[in-house]
């Protein structure tokens, strides 16, 4: 018999029979580990514990308490779903599957009307008693022809099939008499799937294109503990609680309109209050640190982009030019860059004018596919709070400084706290994404990271996720929920100066080449406000609250004169206040400033009136205070102007 060789981890090599199973190697190492043993990735790939390997490779065994564990899990639960669907569903199709570390989810499609919400329970059932019988799952691979006939009638099956065919076989499993693509590992049998929970329902384009059928997507999750579960779905609600989406509808911030498009979000009044409030404060704080604001054109000839390398590294995710009929072709922005490029270059510039700070909120436009838009959190048109600066190779290290102070004190300022740096590089092996140029790409990230280290600041390194034109800092902030992203930039570009040609004239009169320096502070206004959004959960601090004061009089007669004299007087220091002057009860009334979180309800009555007083209830507090109209004034002036620190 034959021998395969594989490759473990810690880089040892072994060799095995040919057939051999994943379960049969682990058993060989430890018993222990085959008791654990679940999976294996060969490759990079899942396979089954018990499925015969005819080719050696690298192997990973992976256990029941990891997270490529808890996937096979998840993937068992799908395939016990989708039997349950078939057998309570007369014309079911079947789209995709997937399991991940959220759980997993089944795509359906029913000629006549769709799985509700309301069903969720009974497939429930029926997956309890699929589990209690215990059934096998195999994996068997089928020909071509009789992959098709078991895809039947399913257009969805019948192109997954052809998509998922290997050398004339494709792989299912099968459990009963039910048979489904294989997609990943599973576990031996559905006995084995103990605690799981169908969560909802939600429309999703097949293969996540806006052009093909809408399908519909059953969310759930599987876990190996029942605390497990608890734990999760404490989170789910958390999440619910805090999602932008759901907050952005409350509060009325913003909504985005189907007939309009995806990912294209209108901001309502209370939204685009939020929004100018950021923008005013950023820009006031670049300005204050040398930056000069532009307005650049959204549209540029395409010929711009090709000579910046957009076109070549960044094509499938900017939108189709615009043929203008006339041999011009139009291209919207998908990068602020070559417009400040532009700019530099519009004057002969002197060594003088260096560090040249360039900054613009500037709207941009991305060809995101609809299964990708979020909220505001994933959109086709944004505003980037972006920044270029030019300088001499000499002022690198100090203009990286004083971008990053800049940014800790933005940052400060909306009590930003839990972020961490990551330097990222490039794949030297990824010629296409990358530009090529070993020289640039050395001296770019030496530079970077000696900037770091000059500054004492920890970071981690991360291969292959500079932008195609050179290395960058990433500042990684933890959103509410505990998840990352990155919210802040600073890219070192020595591409860009080269391939437009910049120059200025240096102390000798000579012309020099200057270096790009491309930074972010908070990322673009629509992720941003989404981020603050999801942290604040939706009660924004007073200086960012659409509404910062709420008036209102306990009798619209008697006390609706003097509730106006005090919200004229807030108004003219530029105090976002209103009266309430809806004929409803008080308690009515104050419920409702509470629900919308405004930060301060001021309710004045024959008491106030005579004490030019106010009673005074903050957001979040159930007790009131009496204060003297100037001293609240005073108090609020002030949370205002600190940023609503407490400091």
């Amino acid at each position: 018999m034959s021998q395969l060789s594989f490759e473990f981890p810690d880089g040892s090599v072994k060799q095995f029979d040919d057939g051999v199973t994943s379960e049969d190697i682990a058993k060989s190492i430890a018993v222990s580990l085959g008791k654990k043993a679940v999976a294996a990735k060969l490759d990079g790939k899942l396979v089954n514990n018990d499925e015969p390997l005819h080719k050696g490779g690298k192997i990973e065994i992976i256990t029941s308490d990891s997270t490529d564990g808890l996937s096979v899990l998840r993937a068992t639960a799908a395939q016990i779903l989708k039997m349950a669907i078939a057998n309570g569903f007369d014309n079911i199709h079947f789209g995709e599957s997937d399991a991940d570390e959220d759980g997993f989810f089944v795509d359906t499609d029913k000629p006549d009307t769709q799985i509700s919400v309301d069903q969720l329970e009974s497939l429930s059932q029926s997956m309890h008693k699929i589990i209690k019988q215990d059934l096998p799952i195999k994996v068997v691979f089928l020909s071509a022809a009789d992959a098709a006939k078991a895809a039947g009638d399913d257009p969805y099956q019948t192109e997954l099939v052809k998509e998922n065919e290997v050398d004339g076989k494709v792989k299912f499993f099968e459990i009963g008499d039910f048979k489904s693509i294989a997609e990943g590992a599973v576990l031996p049998s559905t006995g084995k799937v103990k605690i799981f929970k169908l969560l909802s329902v939600a429309g999703a384009y097949w293969q996540g294109k806006s052009s093909n059928p809408m399908l519909q997507r059953i969310y759930a999750t599987a876990f190996n503990k029942q605390k497990e579960l608890d734990a999760d779905l404490e989170k789910r609600k958390e999440a619910h609680e805090r999602d932008h989406r759901v907050i952005g509808n409350e509060l009325d911030l913003f909504f985005v309109d189907p007939k309009v498009g995806a990912g294209l979000p209108y901001w309502m009044p209370n939204g685009a209050t939020i929004r100018r409030t950021i923008e005013r404060y950023i820009v006031d704080k670049e300005v204050d640190n040398g930056y000069q604001h532009v307005y650049t054109p959204v549209l540029a000839n395409l010929d711009l982009y090709k000579q910046s390398g957009h076109w070549a590294h960044y094509r499938e995710d900017m939108f189709p030019p615009m043929d203008m009929g006339d041999g011009e072709m139009l291209e919207l922005r998908p990068m602020n860059c070559p417009s400040h490029i532009q700019i530099y270059n519009h004057h002969i510039r002197s060594y003088r004018e260096l560090p040249l700070r360039i900054a613009e909120l500037g709207m941009m436009h991305r060809y995101e596919k609809s299964g990708a838009l979020s909220g505001l959190q994933r959109v086709r048109e944004m505003t980037l709070n972006d920044g270029h600066t030019f300088v001499a190779l000499d002022q690198i290290q100090e203009e990286f400084k004083n971008i990053l102070n800049l940014m800790v004190d933005v940052y400060h300022d909306f009590d930003i706290n839990d972020y961490t740096f990551r330097l990222s590089y490039r794949d030297p092996k990824n010629t296409e994404k990358y530009f090529d140029d070993d020289e640039m790409w050395t001296k770019a990230q030496t530079m970077l990271k000696g900037a770091m280290d000059e500054m004492g600041l920890k970071y981690t390194e991360a291969e292959g996720e500079a932008a195609f034109y050179g290395p960058k800092l990433d500042v990684q902030t933890k959103t509410a929920l505990g998840n990352e992203e990155t919210l802040s930039t600073i890219q070192l570009d020595f591409m860009l100066p080269e391939r437009f040609d910049l120059h200025y004239i240096g102390e000798d009169g000579k012309q020099h080449r200057p270096v790009m320096i491309h930074r972010g502070l908070v990322s673009t206004m629509e992720r941003f406000v989404a981020y603050l959004t999801e942290i604040y959960k939706g009660a924004f601090p007073t200086w960012l609250a659409p509404h910062q004061v709420k008036i209102i009089p306990v009798s619209q007669d008697k006390h609706l004169d003097y509730a106006k004299k005090i919200n004229e007087q807030l108004r003219a220091l530029k105090i976002r206040s209103s009266v309430d002057t809806r004929a409803e009860k008080m308690g009515y009334l104050i419920r409702d400033a509470q629900t919308h979180k405004i930060p301060y309800t001021l309710v004045v009555g024959d008491e106030e009136v005579s004490g030019n007083s106010v009673s005074v209830r903050k957001y979040g507090e159930k007790d009131t205070q009496s204060e003297s109209v100037p001293d609240f004034i005073d108090e609020v002036s002030k949370d205002i102007a600190s940023y609503s620190r407490e400091d």
